[in-house]
């Protein structure tokens, strides 16, 4: 496993991690959320001995880091911020290189680096250098890498920044197919990832832990949980709908967004989508949808980080 203990981290003055203590296990995908500036990135490169905490312990599967740093890394994978690469490499002659920084050699590396090369699709682009690829192909070559030589921890941040709807899918796929046995930690902005790959949600304000629990216990914090959320068959929404909708019974009130109406019930109210749709019906409204709210992440992102003080 993974154990953190009181983990901080300072530069000269400006305290930027602080106090964090977590353990992760096999079969876990943690989500890092946070600001920018929340600690995130600097709490993956201290977990992968790129930096040194300036306090606290760190322990991956057993070994210590910094004093046994080596041992530690060999089971971590790692996709750093950017996935930066050698560029004037190709990505066939870059994952050769890793592979044989990794231990492989022989049939062992060939099998190794076709093994990541089919995974993260680069056969069409294996021949041409880094440098000339797209950023969601680099983005695939510093997958590849980190994938590898199979390691038992993955650190990925922003894993799928720079990539299409396809290739994102293929990658939380393939994150979600490794977790069974593998720990996953993933730093990302994009909330709608946390819900797709991860098990459990860390957030991070201003170096702090201010939640950790599972996706569906962090969306169950937000206000819009259990809220009627109404789109309408064109651009107007109908005049008399949100005075309408607001005078029903169990109605608390109607809020207005760019493109529906989210209507929140009083607190117990259990049978007001039916009468909302009845409403709809009898004054003629053509709706395009109607669906009761899970949460938004957005939502509760916002209350536990904005105001944490610096």
């Amino acid at each position: 496993m993974i154990q953190v203990k009181h983990l901080s981290k300072a530069y000269g003055d400006l305290l930027v991690v602080k106090d964090l203590s977590f353990n992760l296990v096999p079969g876990e995908i943690l989500g890092f959320l946070g600001p920018n500036g929340a600690g995130k990135s600097t709490t993956m490169k201290m977990l992968t001995g790129f930096l040194t905490p300036t306090s606290g312990e760190i322990s991956i599967w057993g070994h210590r880091l910094p004093e046994e740093s080596l041992l530690a890394q060999s089971r971590i994978g790692y996709l750093p911020e950017g996935a930066p690469c050698y560029e004037e490499m190709t990505p066939a002659g870059f994952l050769a290189f890793i592979a044989e920084v990794r231990g492989y050699s022989g049939s062992d590396a060939t099998a190794a680096v076709d093994r990541a090369i089919d995974t993260m699709s680069l056969g069409s682009v294996l021949h041409q250098k880094i440098e000339t690829l797209s950023k969601g192909y680099k983005r695939r070559v510093g997958l590849a890498q980190a994938i590898l030589h199979e390691p038992e921890i993955l650190i990925l941040d922003e894993p799928t920044d720079g990539l299409d709807p396809n290739q994102k899918h293929q990658v939380r796929e393939m994150i979600k197919g490794l977790s069974k046995e593998k720990i996953v930690i993933i730093s990302t902005h994009i909330l709608e990832e946390v819900t797709a790959v991860c098990n459990r949600v860390m957030v991070l304000a201003a170096g702090r832990i201010v939640s950790d629990s599972t996706p569906a216990d962090l969306l169950a914090k937000s206000s819009f949980r259990d809220a009627i959320s109404l789109s309408f068959q064109g651009e107007q929404i109908p005049n008399e709908a949100v005075t309408l909708l607001g005078e029903l019974n169990g109605v608390k009130n109607v809020m207005v967004t760019a493109d529906s109406l989210v209507i929140f019930p009083s607190p117990g109210q259990v049978n007001l989508l039916a009468d909302i749709y009845e409403s709809a019906r009898a004054h003629g409204w053509q709706l395009s949808s109607i669906h009761v709210e899970k949460g938004r992440l957005d939502d509760v992102f916002r209350s536990l980080t904005e105001g944490v003080a610096a």
